[in-house]
């Protein structure tokens, strides 16, 4: 019996995993359709592109920058206390947003050299790695909402003639 509950759990693993590959390429087609622009970007990914695209949902939303990193909970948050003068990572805000940029950070710091030599700056100019993280995960916000705000590449809206037909 503990040979064929082995064998069922691994059947069903394989099936979840190919049915998750099969809606990520979902995901990639209609973020290419919507945003190609978001794939070009080191670290993001069909699943993070999505993420950000539905987070953002339209041009015009956040008046700025900084509200888009205040949703996204990126911004800083001032925890200074006496002479210490320093900020701290923001708890709220939109969690998946949130997950989605610290995703691309990791992978960003892992691959890329550029990202790698901001993350030592900051280091070296007294910031733990953890504020160094903070600070990465605001460029990139501030990144995505350049892109994402420009006037020269509107996004479209999704509607049902992009989704995939079942089989």
């Amino acid at each position: 019996m503990t040979v064929r509950a082995l064998r069922s759990a691994a059947q069903r693993i394989e099936a979840l995993r190919s049915e998750a590959k099969e809606l990520e390429l979902e995901l990639l087609a209609l973020v290419r359709t919507v945003a190609p622009e978001l794939l070009a970007l080191q670290g993001i990914g069909p699943i993070s592109a999505a993420q950000i695209l539905i987070s953002w949902s339209h041009s015009g939303r956040f008046r700025s920058e900084a509200a888009f990193a205040a949703f996204a909970g990126v911004a800083p948050i001032p925890a200074s206390s006496g002479l210490t003068n320093r900020h701290r990572i923001n708890r709220s805000g939109d969690r998946q947003l949130n997950r989605a940029l610290h995703t691309i950070t990791l992978i960003r710091i892992r691959l890329d050299p550029v990202t790698r030599a901001y993350v030592a700056r900051r280091i070296s100019e007294g910031k733990t790695a953890r504020d160094a993280q903070r600070c990465l995960k605001r460029a990139i916000c501030r990144q995505l909402f350049k892109l994402l705000e420009r006037g020269d590449q509107p996004s479209r809206q999704i509607t049902a003639d992009d989704l995939p037909q079942a089989a």
